[in-house]
């Protein structure tokens, strides 16, 4: 695909939304004079602004105009849109994609989270966002975001955004499950940490007719694999039946399996509590050494005649990817510089970052990479990719003129592969920048 149909397509996902913005107002008639910000023009701002400055962003997305919006008419602007707005961008920019091409029966999703600080104060934010155990003693105010992230195409497919004391990666894993889109001609496979593993996103994604593979605690721990009468041998794959009830008696009728009871303060959506019904979770556990000598366990509801234990192994081991791209959405689209202090702000420029680093990822595809003769093989630099894109998408080359995927290949990194480095000891928390000390 063209890089300016995929521009094309953007901007048509912006006038879908803009075309009916009374849906996305805080107030009943905004949007409605015209000016310099009209919705299109502020949520394409807002997707394409860099981590400067406003002011700075400003005059260089109106081309250096002595007429350019001041920053406080963009404040006020901002203050009308809601964040719906964007995220339903970033569904319609989705939709209007191509998928990736796969041979495979199966699309793949990684599922994850992360903490997001940024400065304000409680007459910008409510409570809800203000955090102080285990950050920092002055506290700070913060959002999670729970994403999930297409594996075959590189691309962010839906997200939930929660303030930081709302925290529920379970029940935002669940409800973007049953709102995803599922291909049309593959089934959907989603693969997640431990921290996602619980019998109700199981039974959620099942529900849909899907599949799962959860990293689990291990056998020998108080988890969700505990008191299963597993082999004797430290490797295996088998297949157990967990029976969900929500109330104990003896007097229950439930087929064979382990019985797990579910207490009234534990979700599970598919049975009231204290009801007599049961929910059946057929499961596969896999558990393998790794080369450290330790144990990894497996659940998921793969079928073994298209996956086998080393297949699952690599297929886990693809969930890096979002790892990767939310290093990438942090610090290379800027995610972790926000230009706000209102939670409703700091919203907003998520979504859009999310449409910026889906924008890149996907005019990054349509590069075609000559073949290296050297020892490394290469890949378009996300760094260079970012800036040239986001240039792109304020219109600020006249790309007519200017081939924006010969640029691109130009900017080529080697792939270095089997590359790993220790994780961090320390706190991952780091105070937001002050406004002051942003680049300029």
């Amino acid at each position: 695909m063209p890089h300016n149909d995929i521009l094309a397509k953007l901007k048509d996902a912006v006038r879908s939304v803009s075309d009916n913005i009374q849906n996305y107002v805080s107030n009943p008639g905004d949007f409605s004079r015209n000016g310099k910000l009209p919705a299109d023009v502020l949520m394409e701002f807002l997707i394409g602004q860099g981590s400067r400055s406003t002011r700075n962003e400003l005059i260089d997305a109106f081309s250096y105009d002595k007429d350019h919006p001041s920053a406080s008419a963009l404040v006020q602007k901002r203050a009308k849109l809601s964040p719906a707005a964007l995220r339903d961008v970033l569904y319609r920019f989705n939709q209007s994609l191509e998928p990736s091409s796969s041979n495979s029966n199966y699309r793949f999703f990684a599922a994850d989270g992360s903490t997001l600080s940024f400065l304000s104060s409680s007459i910008f934010s409510s409570d809800d966002y203000f955090t102080a155990q285990g950050n920092s003693a002055k506290g700070a105010f913060s959002v999670h975001l729970t994403a999930f992230h297409d594996l075959d195409s590189n691309r962010y497919s839906d997200a939930v955004i929660q303030p930081i004391s709302q925290k529920d990666e379970y029940g935002a894993f669940s409800t973007i499950v049953d709102r995803h889109p599922i291909p049309a001609s593959a089934k959907a496979v989603f693969i997640a940490d431990r921290g996602f593993c619980s019998y109700n996103n199981m039974a959620h994604v099942m529900q849909r007719g899907q599949f799962f593979l959860f990293r689990a605690k291990d056998i020998h721990s108080k988890g969700l694999l505990h008191h299963i009468d597993f082999p004797s041998d430290d490797e295996f794959d088998v297949s157990v039946s967990l029976i969900i009830v929500r109330r104990q008696s003896k007097k229950l009728s439930v087929p064979d399996g382990y019985v797990r009871f579910v207490n009234k303060d534990t979700s599970f959506d598919f049975l009231e509590y204290g009801s007599d019904g049961f929910f059946v979770l057929p499961l596969r556990v896999v558990r393998f050494k790794l080369l450290s000598g330790e144990y990894e366990a497996l659940v998921t509801n793969l079928p073994v005649d298209d996956f086998s234990p080393d297949e699952l192994k690599k297929l886990y081991f693809r969930r890096w990817g979002i790892e990767t791209s939310f290093r990438h959405l942090k610090y290379t689209i800027g995610l972790s510089k926000f230009h706000a202090k209102k939670a409703s702000f700091v919203t907003q420029e998520i979504w859009a970052r999310l449409i910026s680093y889906n924008f890149t990822s996907a005019v990054m595809d349509c590069v075609r990479i000559p073949v290296s003769k050297t020892k490394h093989s290469y890949k378009v630099s996300v760094s260079a990719a970012v800036l040239i894109c986001r240039k792109f998408i304020l219109s600020l080359i006249a790309y007519s003129a200017l081939d924006v995927l010969d640029l691109l290949a130009r900017e080529l990194i080697p792939i270095r592969l089997n590359r790993s480095f220790p994780r961090l000891t320390t706190a991952h928390f780091r105070r937001p920048a002050y406004f002051l000390y942003r680049p300029s």
